[in-house]
C-alpha cells in the first residue's frame, strides 16, 4: 500500500471544490432555465448561468496559475503507466472545458450581440465576433457538445477517486476531501 498524499494546499482545495459546485449549479441553472421556458424566471436563470460561466472562466485561469507556481504531489507509484497516462489526459481534458465552454458560452452571446451581465455589476465586454443568430447556434452546438464531454471526463474523474480511495487505498481521494482525517 503506497503511503498516502499530503493534503493539497486550502486554495486549490477551494478552487477544486467550488468550480465543482459551480459546475453543478450551471446544470442547475440550465436545467430550470428549460422548465421555466417563456417565463421571466427563466431569463433570471439564464443571466445566473451566463455570470456563472464567467466566473467558472476566472477561476480556471488562476487555478491554471495556481497549479503552476504550487505543484502538486506526484501520482502513488503504484500506479501503472497507462493510469497515470489517463490521469493526466483526463485532467488536462478537464482544464480546456473548464475554459472552452465558459469561452464558447461567451463567443454565442458575442456572436448575437446578447449582453452578459456579470452577476449585476457590469456588463463583460463582448467579442469582436459576428454572423447573429446563426454562428450563435454553430457555435452553441459545440458548446452542448462540450457539455457531453465534460460530463464523461467528470465520471472518468470521480470513478478513479473512488477506485484510489477503496479499491487502491493510496490517500489520493484523502488528499482532496477537506473532511477526510489525514492517517
Amino acid at each position: 500500500m503506497a503511503e498516502p498524499r499530503d493534503r493539497y494546499s486550502t486554495v486549490s482545495l477551494i478552487l477544486h471544490w467550488g468550480i465543482a459546485l459551480a459546475i453543478l449549479a450551471q446544470v442547475l441553472l440550465i436545467t430550470a432555465h428549460e422548465a421555466t421556458e417563456g417565463q421571466e424566471m427563466s431569463r433570471q436563470f439564464v443571466e445566473a448561468h451566463k455570470a456563472l460561466g464567467i466566473t467558472i472562466l476566472l477561476a480556471t485561469l488562476f487555478r491554471i496559475v495556481w497549479r503552476l507556481m504550487n505543484p502538486v504531489a506526484p501520482l502513488p507509484d503504484g500506479m501503472k503507466p497507462w493510469e497515470k497516462i489517463a490521469a493526466r489526459v483526463t485532467h488536462i481534458g478537464l482544464y480546456a472545458l473548464l475554459i472552452f465552454m465558459p469561452l464558447s458560452g461567451w463567443a454565442a452571446m458575442s456572436a448575437r450581440g446578447r449582453d452578459i451581465s456579470f452577476w449585476g455589476l457590469f456588463n463583460w465586454p463582448l467579442l469582436p465576433i459576428g454572423g447573429g443568430r446563426e454562428m450563435a447556434r454553430t457555435i452553441m452546438d459545440r458548446h452542448e457538445m462540450g457539455m457531453k464531454v465534460l460530463y464523461v471526463l467528470l465520471a472518468l474523474h470521480v470513478l478513479a477517486a473512488l477506485k484510489h480511495h477503496f479499491v487502491d487505498r493510496d490517500g489520493v481521494l484523502r488528499s482532496m476531501l477537506p473532511f477526510l482525517p489525514r492517517r
